[in-house]
C-alpha cells in the first residue's frame, strides 16, 4: 500500500509519523512544497538569541502536544514560562495597564481584582458581577463570541478583556467568530450552572503535570526536527515539490505534482490550508472543494526586536500586552520574550515581538520589511524605547491563520460527510477544529488513522 501527505508542517509530518506506526508496512510519502518542513514552526538561533517566527509555545493540557514530545524524548526539554513575571497587561487608550488576576482562559472570575483595575468603568465592573443574574438562552443557533460574552458579561467587559485575549488566538474578530467552533464550554457552563462566573469558579484547579504553556529549551522547531528525525529511512520525502492535483482512479488516487510526476496512492492525507486544499478537491468533489473555499483566512506579520537592557525605560516584568481592536491599531499584541522565557537573549540585552495584522483588515504581508519594523518601533515607544534595536527580524505569514467563523460547524459537517464516501481519503490542519499545536498535531494523527482503517477494511 502507497499513503501520500501532502503538506509537511506540523499537522502532515504528524500524520506521517502516525502513519509508519500504524502501518508498517506501507510506503507513506510526504511531499511539501517549501524546501524545508515545519510550516510555522520555524526557530533561528543566532548570536545568542533564540528568534520564534510564529508560535512560541503550546498548551500543555492538550495532550497530543506533551504526548508527541514525550514519544519523541523531548519530555525533558519543556519549559514553562519565568514565574517571576507572571502577568500581563492590556493597551487601552496608549498605556499599560495590568490584567487581574482571576483570569480562567478568557473570562475574569476575581471580582475583587477588578475593583482597582482602570481597564473598567463602575458600570463596566457592577455589569460584570450582575452576570450570575442574566438567565441562560435558550437552545437554539450558534452565536459569535462577542455576541455571547457581552450578552453574558457585558459588551465593555468583552471589549477591554476578553476581546484582546480572544484575538491573540485567533487573530480575528470575535464578532464573526462562532462560539462553537471556538469556545463551546463557554456555552456549556451557561446551560450547566446557569451563570459562566458560577461554572468556571466550581471548576478543579488543574493538576496537571507540567506548567500551563511549555515549549522545548531549544525552540518550537525542534518538534518538528525531532518528528523528521525519526521518519528518516522509514518515509519517502518530496521537498520543494508542491501538489497540483488530485484525481481518483479505480484504485486510489492519482497526486500529480508540480515537476510533471503523479503518485499513485491508495490513501492520501491533505494537511495543507483549506484554501489549496479546495484546489486539489476540484476534480474530486466540487462540494467539498465548495466547502474548503468558504473557510477564510487572516494574515499577519511577526517583528522581533531587541535592545539593550539600558534602552528600555519599562521593567518588562510581565509576558508582554495585548492590544483591543477599540485602540484602531494594526498590532495585535507585543510579546516580551526575554522575560517570558529563560535563555532567549544574551545577557544585558532584551527580545521583544511585535504581531501585526487583524482579520477583516488590510494584509500587512504586503507592507516592505522598513514599514514593518517602522511599525513595530513606533508600537515599542509605549515601553519607553526610542534607540535604533540593535537586532531584528521579519517575518511574514500570508493568509496563515484559519477564521472559524459562524456556520462553521456545519461548514465540516458538509465536510466529513463528503469524506466518508471516499474511503482513503482524509484531511488534517488548522482549517478545522482548532489551530493550536497540538490541535494539530491531533488532526494529523487522527487523519492518518482514518485512513489506516479504510485501506485496511478494503484490504480484508
Amino acid at each position: 500500500m502507497k499513503v501520500v501527505v501532502v503538506g509537511g508542517g506540523i499537522a502532515g509530518v504528524a500524520a506521517a509519523h502516525r502513519l509508519v506506526t500504524v502501518l508498517p508496512d506501507a510506503d507513506v510519502v510526504l511531499v511539501e512544497r517549501e524546501p524545508r518542513f515545519g510550516g510555522k514552526l520555524l526557530t533561528e538561533h543566532s548570536d545568542g538569541y533564540v528568534i520564534e517566527a510564529s508560535a512560541d509555545s503550546f498548551l500543555s493540557h492538550k495532550e497530543r502536544g506533551v504526548g508527541l514530545c514525550e514519544e519523541l524524548g523531548l519530555a525533558d526539554e519543556l519549559v514553562g514560562r519565568r514565574l517571576e513575571n507572571v502577568r500581563s497587561f492590556v493597551k487601552q487608550r496608549g498605556a499599560l495597564h495590568p490584567l487581574p488576576e482571576g483570569l480562567t482562559g478568557l473570562i475574569p472570575t476575581n471580582l475583587d481584582a477588578l475593583r482597582d483595575s482602570p481597564l473598567l468603568s463602575p458600570e463596566g465592573r457592577a455589569r460584570l458581577a450582575a452576570e450570575v443574574n442574566v438567565p441562560p438562552a435558550p437552545l437554539g443557533e450558534d452565536e459569535s463570541i462577542g455576541s455571547f460574552v457581552s450578552r453574558r458579561l457585558g459588551r465593555e467587559a468583552y471589549e477591554a478583556l476578553v476581546e484582546p485575549l480572544m484575538t491573540g488566538i485567533y487573530g480575528g474578530d470575535g464578532d464573526q467568530l462562532s462560539l462553537r467552533a471556538t469556545f463551546p464550554q463557554l456555552r456549556s457552563l451557561e446551560l450547566e450552572h446557569g451563570s459562566i462566573l458560577r461554572g468556571l469558579l466550581a471548576q478543579p484547579a488543574s493538576t496537571g503535570r507540567y506548567p500551563p504553556f511549555v515549549t522545548p529549551a531549544s525552540g518550537m522547531e525542534t518538534i518538528v526536527t525531532k518528528l523528521v528525525g525519526a521518519l528518516e529511512g522509514r518515509v519517502g520525502a518530496a521537498v520543494g515539490t508542491a501538489a497540483v492535483g488530485l484525481r481518483r482512479h479505480s484504485d486510489g488516487f492519482v497526486v500529480e505534482l508540480d515537476d510533471g510526476a503523479s503518485i499513485d496512492a491508495d490513501g492520501v492525507v491533505l494537511a495543507v490550508p483549506a484554501f489549496a486544499a479546495a484546489s486539489l478537491f476540484a476534480e474530486i468533489d466540487s462540494d467539498l472543494a465548495a466547502a474548503h473555499a468558504e473557510i477564510p483566512y487572516s494574515s499577519s506579520a511577526v517583528v522581533t526586536l531587541a535592545y539593550r537592557k539600558e534602552d528600555v525605560e519599562h521593567p518588562l516584568d510581565g509576558y508582554g500586552y495585548v492590544v483591543p481592536r477599540s485602540e484602531v491599531s494594526e498590532v495585535l499584541a507585543c510579546t516580551w520574550t526575554s522575560s517570558k522565557w529563560e535563555g532567549r537573549a544574551p545577557p544585558g540585552k532584551v527580545l521583544l515581538r511585535v504581531y501585526a495584522g487583524r482579520f477583516g483588515g488590510r494584509d500587512v504581508t504586503d507592507d516592505s520589511d522598513a514599514d514593518l519594523l517602522a511599525l513595530a518601533r513606533e508600537e515599542v515607544r509605549v515601553l519607553g524605547i526610542a534607540s535604533e534595536p540593535v537586532f531584528s527580524r521579519v517575518h511574514r505569514w500570508s493568509r496563515a491563520m484559519p477564521q472559524y467563523v459562524l456556520g462553521h460547524p456545519e461548514r465540516l459537517e458538509r465536510i466529513e460527510a463528503v469524506l466518508d464516501a471516499l474511503p482513503g481519503l482524509a484531511v488534517a490542519g488548522a482549517a478545522y477544529r482548532g489551530v493550536g499545536i497540538p490541535d494539530c498535531i491531533r488532526s494529523g494523527e487522527d487523519a492518518a488513522e482514518s485512513v489506516a482503517r479504510s485501506l485496511a477494511a478494503a484490504h480484508r
